[in-house]
């Protein structure tokens, strides 16, 4: 089994240069068992969203894409499906992935207003930091 490093999921996905992307394919190709760690597909949302302008239902898409191909393996999928899940519903991409990371809590507490009307309905919860 090997892991790649987010830099070859961007070539891989994105073509932007196209001598490193023919060498990221090949490499995928001659791989019989990839392990995508969650950390990688964090930076890579990261990457493509803030660098290369790419909309959430086109990252949704590729992400998809690849948990699909035979060969990988993502760490934590349960959690990875879940913050896939809370990402195709409006959330952002790391919020989603710490609120599926969270899934033995009772709740998820935050300042942050938007996460939680995203997801007062979610498991767990999502609430508000009570004030003193």
């Amino acid at each position: 089994m090997v892991t790649f490093d987010t830099n070859i999921w961007v070539r891989y996905l994105t073509n932007d240069d196209e001598l490193q992307a023919r060498c990221a394919l090949e490499l995928l190709e001659q791989s019989e068992a990839v392990f995508l760690p969650k950390t990688v597909l964090l930076e890579l949302e990261w990457v493509l969203r803030a660098a290369y302008r790419i909309e959430p239902a086109i990252i949704h898409q590729s992400f998809l894409q690849i948990l699909g191909l035979p060969m990988v393996t993502v760490e934590s999928a349960g959690q990875v499906a879940a913050a896939l899940g809370f990402y195709s519903q409006g959330f952002d991409f790391a919020d989603a992935f710490h609120l599926a990371s969270s899934d033995a809590a009772e709740a998820f507490y935050t300042f942050d207003e938007r996460f939680i009307r995203k997801g007062k309905e979610a498991c767990p919860p999502v609430l508000k930091v009570p004030e003193h």
